[in-house]
């Protein structure tokens, strides 16, 4: 599904979200700064949007980006030889339920709405916490559902309707779009997904709510041996 829509993914991003989503990400991103990571893996990095905004920010050593789908990955290596970050960001196929690398490997791990896609969403939390070094920052942006009766309703308006009737006009995968509507509403949220993380062994733990609840940063760290 993501290979038959990589092409326009990007351009549809910006305009179902008004470009609102670069905001998110951005916020997502300076939760890293602290820490300072010079090593970042970012998983389900699609067209690579979070890998080059995290190299333009933080200016890390290395970046590795992770997606399953070859086509989005395509795009992404496009689009990081054309800011001309080679140097700094690899992108490669990887299964993020089965990470392929050694335990302790990264700084920090990033990924944005791409973990409500995981099959198996406890292994793949547990797989970006096995290659987090001790005291490694964990950040995820995912979708949420607005608590507030109104604002929800216009959400779940949007999330169902207007955004596959868009794709539809321009000619996009409207399964796909409806897709994002599904994957949102089935994913644990907020204090659901922050116990999780605990569950699992991370520390530090917590959730940020962006856009009155229609995203949320979520944040963990390894904990130090």
């Amino acid at each position: 599904m993501f290979n038959r829509i990589a092409g326009k993914y990007d351009a549809m991003n910006r305009l179902l979200s008004a470009r609102t989503d670069l905001i998110w990400r951005k916020k997502a991103i300076k939760k890293l700064r602290e820490v300072q990571p010079q090593s970042i893996l970012d998983i389900a990095t699609g067209t690579a949007d979070m890998a080059i905004m995290a190299c333009k920010l933080l200016k890390p050593v290395q970046i590795t980006g992770i997606d399953i789908s070859t086509e989005m990955l395509e795009i992404g290596r496009n689009k990081v030889e054309k800011e001309g970050l080679g140097g700094k960001i690899r992108l490669q196929e990887g299964d993020s339920e089965a990470i392929n690398f050694a335990e302790n490997t990264f700084d920090a791990v990033m990924a944005a709405f791409g973990v409500r896609n995981f099959g198996h969403l406890e292994q793949g939390l547990a797989e970006m916490k096995r290659v987090l070094k001790p005291g490694g920052q964990l950040v995820i942006l995912e979708f949420s559902k607005p608590k507030r009766g109104v604002i929800r309703g216009l959400y779940n308006l949007y999330m169902r309707v207007v955004a596959p009737q868009v794709a539809k006009w321009f000619r996009q995968n409207k399964e796909a779009y409806q897709y994002l509507s599904e994957s949102a509403n089935a994913f644990p949220e907020r204090k659901d997904f922050v116990e999780i993380l605990n569950k699992l062994g991370y520390t530090d733990t917590g959730y940020k709510s962006l856009s009155l609840g229609i995203c949320c940063i979520y944040t963990g760290r390894k904990p130090v041996l």
